[in-house]
């Protein structure tokens, strides 16, 4: 058994990315799932082959059944997008990870892959947890650890959800739009860190994931106007009217959110080399996720679902 990989956070956009892509290598997988999470989500990952186990990182006795045996860990779980009730950046973000980090340790679990974020300026809670999983994980005493760093998903904060309406081309555009990032698609992400499990130049690494562009926003909406042909709106959130928001935020995960898009007013950029050449990857490039986008909107409904 000491060849399985347990993936925390598995149901989520990321961790259901990273099982399927275990999976389909042939390598045995074992999902942490709560008891919670949406039977069709639980269903898809069965079908890859993948191995549900029931769990909560609030639960740290479900955490030790989790890495019994395994060889691996990948954990991606965040309360920021599938908050349920009992979740918090403390309860989940930060006490549960150390946690984990702890019954990996307990278990003799090998190799340890952590999905943090960037560094980004200013104190917010979301960061700080991330920080101190770190620390905790770097020092466990494991044998291997990998954190990787990403920048900004593109198919979370360039999607209608976060005011990026490619349908109706219209933008919420945070700050003057000029601030750059190396945006990152989930699947990349996925790819970095399945790739970590073999890749020794990646043991005991800090490594930043991006795109090889920094892109501002206006970047990105150009983009998409050439590729769509189309004219864009755009409604601007002045840094101020972001900075007020963070610093009003009387709940944790409200003021982590808010200084999330402070940042993208910002530009945060980083150096995606060390990675790629640790990894031996290469990310996709953002306009082709543009070019992809625009093509699924020119497909009629049933079209759509049939692609």
């Amino acid at each position: 058994m000491r060849h399985v990989t347990t993936v925390v956070g598995a149901t989520g956009l990321l961790g259901s990315a990273i099982c399927e892509q275990l999976a389909a290598t042939g390598v045995p997988v074992r999902a942490l799932v709560r008891p919670t999470s949406e039977p069709a989500k639980v269903e898809r990952l069965t079908r890859a082959g993948v191995e549900p186990r029931r769990g909560d990182l609030k639960d740290p006795a479900s955490l030790e059944a989790a890495c019994e045996g395994a060889q691996a860990v990948i954990s991606t779980a965040s309360s920021t997008l599938s908050r349920q009730e009992g979740d918090s950046i403390q309860s989940v973000d930060l006490n549960g990870q150390r946690a984990l980090v702890k019954a990996a340790q307990r278990a003799g679990v090998e190799h340890f892959v952590f999905i943090s974020f960037a560094p980004l300026q200013g104190r917010f809670p979301l960061q700080d947890a991330k920080r101190a999983v770190e620390e905790a994980l770097m020092g466990s005493g494991l044998p291997r650890y990998t954190i990787l760093q990403p920048t900004y998903f593109t198919e979370v904060w360039l999607s209608p959800a976060l005011g990026f309406d490619y349908r109706n081309a219209r933008a919420r555009i945070f700050g003057t739009g000029h601030g750059r990032l190396n945006w990152i698609s989930v699947e990349d992400v996925a790819r970095f860190s399945v790739r970590a499990l073999t890749s020794p130049r990646a043991w005991n690494r800090v490594l930043e994931l991006g795109g090889e562009e920094a892109l501002s926003q206006l970047d990105v909406v150009r983009l998409f106007e050439q590729a769509s042909g189309r004219t864009w709106t755009l409604e601007h959130m002045s840094e101020q009217e972001l900075r007020e928001q963070s610093l009003g935020a009387s709940d944790p995960l409200q003021r982590s959110f808010a200084t999330l898009m402070l940042n993208v007013a910002l530009g945060a950029p980083i150096d995606p080399r060390p990675a790629m050449e640790a990894l031996s990857l290469r990310p996709s490039r953002l306009r082709d996720y543009v070019a992809r986008v625009v093509a699924e909107q020119s497909l009629s409904p049933r079209e759509s679902q049939l692609r």
